[in-house]
């Protein structure tokens, strides 16, 4: 069996004022024609469909145009999941009806956890669709008050699952989440960490034929061959610059072995950042000029309007940087966010609290205010 995987389109983005809905429709033509060429049994999309919970109307309109391209054109079956920038009951409107026409959409966890089957010439093939879920969800779903991170979620669908299927057949898990190891960038959103923290270790998937996971942008494995994010379609942000976009197909044999290659995503418009000096980037402008670029001037003297002037070279310049000026406190600022993007939403409030209060934060207070976030979180997933 052939299998396509790859996730994070993010819809609707919008990258430095940005609407990249066409730089998205150029990239999912492409796609399109690479499952014409390759002919794949079944095509994964691994959560984030959308970027946002409300999606522009011409977000909708490109994702409804693919996908009917992909079951009514194509003739291939889609298995897609949510993740942590869908909303589940927007995503749901449909899904029974889709699934007579091979499009299984999966937005919650489902009490009996029923894999889809397909079938190829040598049996079935199970694909367990896991779509992310609040560690809080998996506890009510599972009546289980032991349960207030990612890991011990995952490990109880994962022991689910295993309980319930004879794992010496083949199984694909498409999930959604952060695998401890995996390399992040600074357009993923980080996800929640009430309770715990949101990695989860990827020895729990050592048991499936192949694991096909979203969230992380940068197509890499981690742990193992077959455990593997297949990156987002589009560079979407600078730290993706040097970021090879691609979409991984697995060719699955009769006793699971994968043979896995890299097909390629070439964008109408790359993302990269360029150094050099004001005159000779006016005078001598790089190749493919027309890309989107974050210009870094090595000049330490006083210039004009830059700004417009490079831009009359460089027409989509998103940022512009005077790297002389910056470097002293650049550090210092990337030193602050990566601390900040490493706590959770309670640990920033705590600090906040601490900082405005002077005095530390109670216990009480601290269980209210994960309560809170719990339902604030709950509720901008379902809007």
């Amino acid at each position: 069996m052939k299998i396509l995987h790859t996730a994070d389109w993010h819809l609707g983005k919008i990258v430095n004022n940005v609407h990249m809905t066409g730089e998205q429709e150029f990239i999912l033509t492409q796609f399109l024609q690479i499952v014409k060429n390759e002919k794949p049994d079944a095509v994964i999309i691994a959560g984030d469909l959308y970027d946002r919970a409300v999606p522009p109307k011409e977000a909708v309109e490109l994702l409804n145009h693919i996908l009917t391209s992909l079951i009514t054109e194509l003739k291939t079956p889609v298995l897609a999941i949510a993740g942590n920038h869908d909303s589940p009951d927007r995503l749901e409107f449909g899904n029974q009806l889709f699934r007579t026409q091979n499009l299984y959409i999966e937005t919650k966890l489902r009490p009996d956890l029923q894999p889809i089957i397909l079938n190829d010439e040598y049996g079935p093939v199970y694909f367990h669709l896991i779509p992310y879920i609040e560690p809080s969800e998996a506890r009510v779903l599972f009546q289980d008050e032991s349960i207030h991170s990612h890991q011990s979620a995952m490990e109880k669908i994962i022991g689910y699952i295993k309980e319930n299927n004879d794992m010496n057949e083949r199984h694909i898990f498409v999930g959604h989440a952060f695998l401890a190891g995996g390399m992040e960038s600074e357009s993923e959103e980080r996800l929640s960490m009430i309770g715990g923290t949101p990695y989860i270790d990827a020895s729990l998937f050592y048991d499936f034929t192949y694991v096909a996971m979203g969230h992380l942008h940068q197509a890499q494995r981690v742990k193992s061959d077959v455990i593997r994010y297949s990156g987002s379609i589009l560079k979407y942000s600078f730290s993706e610059a040097n970021h090879k976009k691609s979409v991984t197909m697995i060719d699955l044999d009769k006793k699971g072995n994968c043979q896995l290659e890299m097909i390629p995503l070439i964008p109408k418009h790359d993302m990269k950042v360029i150094e050099g000096y004001f005159e000779e980037l006016l005078e001598h402008p790089i190749d493919n000029h027309m890309d989107f670029l974050h210009i870094r001037l090595l000049d330490t003297g006083e210039i004009i309007d830059p700004m417009n002037k490079l831009r009359s070279v460089f027409p989509n310049i998103l940022r512009l940087e005077r790297k002389g000026l910056s470097s002293k406190t650049s550090l210092l600022d990337l030193q602050k966010i990566q601390k900040r993007q490493s706590q959770s939403h309670t640990e920033l409030f705590s600090s906040f609290y601490e900082e405005i209060k002077g005095v530390t934060i109670s216990e009480e207070k601290i269980q209210q205010i994960n309560h809170v976030i719990s339902k604030v979180l709950e509720r901008e997933r379902g809007e």
